[in-house]
């Protein structure tokens, strides 16, 4: 086999230790797919590369607030106060972003990340147009599961192109600590503008301030496919020969692999797959709306389950090329994936009914809900970019256990805090402590699951985390919200339906902690 370029990058052809001609043609050339594929980055180009992969994270979670923050001047504006039909403002958008995201990165290992990656941004683009102009409830809850749909093209190709793109080591440990950092700060982002729109813009920005926040949302994510088009390399064939540098300046990234077979696509594992996550899912999320009396939520959720199992069966007996690897899931990836379930859910719920505690009990307006949420883009960046230092001097298992204990401590804080109690006491410490969890395990699980797979997998790799995170917050919020139903004494008591839906999340904070504790018992992996 030739020796590596990337030893000799920095020596000219003639240095006595470049590998002479005589060795590398008496080797046979490596398989197309097994090529070491180069291209010269300047340094200003890698950061832009970054920024630009990072924006996909951000702007899935600014999306993901922007129903949140704002959702009593979006009730009032629609004159539809009922929460089992506002849930689905965010519950219809993690659905669709984390069931999509199951075949997005499979089909950015295919026909090319970038490829899939600018679709990503203008099908964001276009739909969060059609958002505002959303004229009822039902309209907006459709319309959101649509849009959904950019952020589950992106998310998983931004993480496999840093894959790609980055050996491992530090860097990429870095780099996807800098994409989960954007995730407290976009989520701050998307709260505070859509909040501004709606709460200040309503008399200035017709016909109605809160459209204007999806309006702005189509204008930035248009401009960030410009952007990727500029950015990020396209694919290209094996180069033939290895062609030194000497030029200090410029830095050597890996170029993506080109696309494999269209055939390798795993149809019915897709099919499979997706349906019976998205009957499964609106069953639970539909049921505190018409309650579990109605035969129909029955029928879709029994269904999806068959479906769903239908899915493990072709995955593990049929697929040639599954969806889903799961016959060389590692007991690390399972542990690490449902961890992030536990958790992530339990944070769903958490900020979720945080909002509305605070605009409904306390009497915050929009704007002062966010300023009370700021902390979480202090302490949540603070959290990933720690990760990969903290996943270099401890075992997994000990940083997804104190994840899964910042979930729990934030949990019950915001869950047993008094309505006419102060910010600074416990809501304050909650903010506080609630980031740790998710931007610990965000980071973790990608570097664990990225390095584990080939490079030809990165977009398989990002799909399972990103799909669990979305997955388990839709879930969770429909589970809660049937909770939440029936435990206000029909709307007379909603603090007892928002504690109600935070002891669930308790409940699975405890399962998270539950099952990192498991793992640390019983593990004998050796500190990464």
């Amino acid at each position: 086999m030739s020796l590596p370029a990337a030893k000799y990058s920095s020596l000219p052809p003639d240095s006595p230790t470049f590998p002479p001609e005589s060795i590398a043609e008496s080797q046979p050339p490596p398989p197309p797919e097994t090529y070491n594929h180069e291209i010269f980055f300047s340094q200003l180009h890698e950061y832009a590369f970054i920024f630009n992969v990072c924006l996909a994270q951000l702007f899935s979670l600014a999306s993901l607030a922007m129903t949140v923050a704002p959702l009593p001047i979006i009730a009032n504006y629609f004159d539809n106060h009922d929460p089992g039909q506002l849930s689905w403002f965010t519950a219809a958008y993690s659905l669709t972003v984390g069931t999509f995201i199951l075949p997005a990165g499979r089909l950015g290992d295919m026909y090319g990340h970038k490829r899939i990656f600018m679709f990503g941004w203008l099908w964001f683009s276009f739909w969060s147009i059609i958002c505002g102009f959303s004229k009822s409830t039902i309209m907006l809850s459709a319309f959101r599961a649509m849009q959904g749909i950019g952020p589950a093209l992106l998310v998983p190709n931004a993480m496999a192109l840093v894959g790609r793109t980055f050996p491992m080591g530090m860097k990429r440990n870095l780099v996807f600590s800098l994409f989960g950092a954007c995730g407290p700060t976009g989520w701050v982002t998307g709260a505070f503008f859509s909040s501004l729109c709606a709460q200040l813009g309503g008399n200035k920005l017709k016909p109605s301030g809160w459209a204007w926040s999806f309006w702005f949302l189509a204008m930035a994510t248009f401009l960030a496919s410009i952007l990727s088009y500029l950015v990020i390399p396209a694919p290209i064939t094996p180069p033939p020969t290895m062609t030194p540098t000497t030029d200090k300046n410029l830095l050597r990234l890996s170029r993506p692999i080109p696309p494999q077979s269209r055939a390798q696509f795993d149809y019915l594992g897709c099919f499979s797959g997706v349906s019976g996550l998205i009957l499964i899912n609106f069953a639970v999320n539909q049921a505190p709306l018409v309650g579990w009396k109605v035969p129909y939520i029955y029928y879709l959720l029994i269904l999806g389950a068959i479906v769903f199992g239908a899915f493990i069966y072709v995955e593990l007996k049929i697929a040639s090329h599954p969806l889903v690897p799961l016959r060389g899931l590692s007991k690390e990836a399972g542990f690490v994936l449902g961890c992030i379930a536990a958790g992530w859910g339990s944070h769903g719920i958490w900020i979720y009914y945080y909002y509305l505690f605070l605009e409904d009990l306390r009497g915050s307006t929009a704007l002062s809900a966010v300023a009370q949420t700021l902390p979480v883009a202090v302490t949540g960046t603070m959290a990933a970019l720690s990760t990969g230092f903290l996943l270099k001097r401890f075992q997994v298992g000990y940083v997804m256990m104190a994840a899964m204990m910042c979930f729990l401590l934030g949990a019950i804080l915001l869950a047993t805090a008094p309505v006419d109690q102060s910010y600074w006491t416990q809501t304050f410490l909650s903010v506080l402590v609630m980031p740790g969890g998710m931007n610990l395990s965000f980071p973790a699980g990608t570097i664990i699951l990225s390095n584990a797979m080939p490079r030809e997998h990165q977009g398989i790799a990002a799909s399972l985390i990103s799909t669990m995170v979305n997955y388990s917050i839709s879930t969770g919020l429909g589970i809660a919200g049937t909770i939440a139903v029936n435990t206000n004494d029909h709307g007379r008591d909603p603090l007892g339906g928002f504690r109600g839906a935070w002891y669930f999340g308790i409940g699975l904070s405890a399962l998270g902690v539950f099952i990192a504790g498991w793992f640390v018992y019983h593990s004998r992996v050796p500190k990464l």
